[in-house]
């Protein structure tokens, strides 16, 4: 266990957002977890859980005690006839995690190639891309609590997923450490491929029924268009997807199509729509626009970014304005993905 003091947090949001941490502990083992929670000083301090920092906006300084999750590992934990079971800290970053398993001849997760942040924060998020979910492929995860220091294995039912949700951003918000999660690949694997720029890839390259194409070309395919339509947070800050898709009930649909034909919608099983919030964000002109330093990705409305020395405060502004024009115009409140600080 690592501690350090006064540490400059902009080199862990992937916004590059400014703002320091009082106390910031790097995590490396549930032992190091048992360390601060048995600590005097840093047992009682309020806590904040950092992963990879792809999904905050930090509007001021922190002073509680950040815990840094490093916990590092990658490997298969059983062989079964209908599923491969592999595992990765919590720390690992996903697109490694995701990467290795289709080098270990592995497939199952391509469709989530590329995702920014940790291992860790996939089930917090339930991160999901190209037709999959984070639940489609989870087994199960430990998480340390903070306050007894007991290890839980949680499984699917008990982290009530939900659409970019779990139990983890509701009743165990900073209340549990994921230490390890657990993934479920089926055997046999089959391509999931009902994602609109899935299927046009598969048509250009000469893909029919009975023909499809191998996980490898999927996770490349996934890579390629995530590059072009996403900027890389290394060279642009950003959080990715910074709005939910909202969902909507099919009069509610009914009614914005009747005044806007053109809108991108997505039936759902349960009879609802899924709207591309990117779209409605692009129908109503923020597609390039700023807010200070802070602005709408040339490429995709749907992602905010740091133009270059953005505070928080004029990415939380931002957000505010595109939420409040969506909702004149198509009645449709925006929720923002990132947790706001």
């Amino acid at each position: 266990m690592r501690i350090e003091h006064d540490v400059p947090l902009r080199d862990f949001n992937t916004f590059g957002l400014p703002a320091m941490a009082a106390t910031l502990v790097h995590i490396g083992s549930e032992a190091d977890v048992r360390r601060v929670i048995d600590d005097a000083v840093l047992g009682r301090a309020p806590k904040f859980i950092l992963g990879g920092g792809s999904n905050i906006v930090l509007t001021r300084d922190l002073p509680q005690v950040v815990l840094k999750v490093e916990v590092r590992g990658l490997r298969v934990v059983e062989m079964r006839d209908d599923a491969v079971i592999v595992e990765a800290g919590a720390g690992e970053r996903w697109h490694d995690v995701v990467a290795w398993t289709i080098e270990q001849g592995l497939p199952g997760l391509e469709n989530l190639a590329l995702i920014p942040g940790t291992a860790g924060a996939a089930p917090v998020q339930n991160i999901g891309a190209y037709g999959m979910e984070l639940a489609d492929r989870f087994e199960s995860l430990d998480a340390v609590d903070l306050v007894t220091g007991r290890t839980v294995t949680l499984d699917a039912p008990r982290c009530r997923f939900g659409y970019r949700d779990s139990l983890f951003k509701q009743a165990l918000a900073g209340k549990s450490l994921i230490t390890r999660v657990r993934l479920r690949l089926p055997r046999p694997w089959r391509p999931v491929l009902g994602y609109l720029d899935l299927q046009r890839r598969c048509e250009e390259a000469g893909f029919i029924e009975g023909r499809l194409p191998g996980a490898r070309q999927i996770f490349d395919w996934v890579c390629e268009i995530r590059r072009a339509k996403l900027p890389d947070p290394a060279v642009i800050g950003n959080a990715g997807s910074f709005f939910k898709n909202p969902v909507v009930t099919p009069e509610q649909c009914r009614d914005i199509i009747a005044r806007d034909p053109h809108l991108v919608h997505y039936p759902m099983d349960d009879g609802h729509f899924k709207l591309a919030a990117g779209w409605l964000i692009d129908a109503c002109g923020w597609k390039g626009k700023s807010v200070g330093a802070a602005g709408v990705y040339e490429k995709q409305a749907l992602v905010l970014v740091n133009r270059g020395g953005a505070s928080g405060g004029e990415v939380v502004t931002l957000a505010r304005a595109i939420q409040e024009s969506v909702y004149g115009r198509f009645g449709i409140r925006l929720e923002p993905e990132p947790v706001i600080l």
